[in-house]
């Protein structure tokens, strides 16, 4: 495969996710994308500022710095408790906007899973193949032990059982 095919595939298969991505957020219900939006605008600078900028002149104008403004939450109640129901508001909406992105990631995971559970049998198969090959060619390497094992097909549920046991016996130590 030369370097100009490759750069073609890759440039094919980055412009394919990235519209797959546009696509799975254009398709997310109006909620979904109002949360997004503000939990992107919450996390950003602009957000950092603007608040900054709003409770220091809350605070200023309380504190009766500001000769012309009478202060009208001198216990700073009001103020905490504007503050309060804000972060329960941002929270809400950021957990929405997490659990969105932990649906995308679990189906990316799955693609991932089972890329590699087609990739392992396609190698198997391939093994299988030049196993055979190497054999009737007489070749000695083909005789090699490791060869057998390479040439099972892995079953996943046992890869998963054997990571499951693992985890157990690392938690009870």
């Amino acid at each position: 495969m030369s370097d100009d095919s490759l750069k073609s595939a890759l440039s094919r298969n980055i412009d394919t996710m990235r519209r797959r991505r546009e696509e799975e957020e254009a398709n997310g219900s109006a909620q979904e994308r109002l949360a997004s939006a503000i939990s992107r605008f919450s996390g950003s600078m602009r957000f950092v500022y603007l608040h900054a900028l709003a409770y220091s002149s809350w605070i200023v104008a309380n504190l009766g710095w500001i000769p012309a403004v009478q202060p009208w939450d001198p216990t700073f109640v009001l103020l905490a408790m504007i503050a309060s129901v804000e972060a329960i508001f941002l929270s809400t909406f950021i957990l929405i906007t997490q659990n969105r992105m932990a649906a995308v990631d679990d189906r990316r995971a799955e693609l991932d899973m089972q890329i590699g559970l087609l990739a392992e049998a396609e190698i198997t198969k391939l093994v299988q193949l030049v196993t055979d090959i190497a054999r009737r060619l007489d070749v000695p390497a083909a005789h090699q032990p490791e060869l057998e094992e390479m040439k099972k097909q892995v079953q996943p549920e046992a890869v998963l059982d054997a990571i499951m046991e693992s985890e157990a016996k690392a938690a009870n130590r």
